[in-house]
């Protein structure tokens, strides 16, 4: 028969912490090939599950930053770069601009400093137009209060256009969806080459 009382006796080294622990649990941990105390059993499982926390937040900042990468290409391939020719109406002086073609704005708009330095007659609007942000909010930049109306060109296309004016920092003329869905281009994606239909 086997004698309780020599049982709680004997003791086992912990492999993990090398004690001769006198707790009355040991286990056998694979992971260390050995006994272990109920302390470094604990401490294992801890360590066990902020390692799979670390590689689920891994994963999911692996995810995200995809998701990021394909916003990114999105909105790269929603936008076209074009360099187009534009003439005053009052005396035809004219000037090249890069210009904006984008699918994800609703008008034609040109900077303000853009026009000024260049000399562009403006048309003051009998109402402001209110610029609103994406989240509603009003635009700090204040709200359109003028419009220029010019002869445009590129690639041996011509027309007259009114655009909107207003503080667009870097860039210096959008073409939105009305301008767009007007002509129904066609764009080489590879090239960012637009021919005019």
């Amino acid at each position: 028969m086997w004698d309780m009382s020599r049982r709680k006796r004997m003791t086992r080294q912990c492999q993990a912490c090398r004690k001769d622990d006198s707790l009355p649990t040991k286990e056998w941990n694979p992971d260390i090939q050995g006994w272990a105390c109920n302390l470094c059993m604990e401490r294992e499982e801890k360590v066990v599950s902020i390692e799979r926390e670390l590689k689920m937040l891994k994963a999911k900042v692996a995810a995200e930053k995809k998701e990021r990468d394909v916003r990114r290409t999105l909105k790269s391939l929603r936008e076209v770069w074009l360099e187009i020719g534009i003439e005053k109406l009052d005396n035809h002086e004219g000037v090249m601009v890069k210009v904006l073609l984008d699918s994800g704005t609703t008008g034609l708009f040109v900077d303000k400093k853009f026009v000024e330095e260049h000399g562009f007659k403006l048309e003051k609007l009998d109402q402001p137009i209110e610029v609103k942000n994406v989240n509603g909010t009003s635009n700090s930049r204040g709200n359109i209060t003028h419009e220029l109306e010019c002869n445009v060109f590129y690639k041996g296309h011509s027309e007259r256009l009114r655009m909107d004016v207003c503080d667009l920092g870097r860039t210096k003329m959008i073409l939105g969806m009305p301008w767009l869905a007007a002509h129904n281009l066609e764009i080489n994606w590879e090239t960012r080459e637009v021919k005019m239909s």
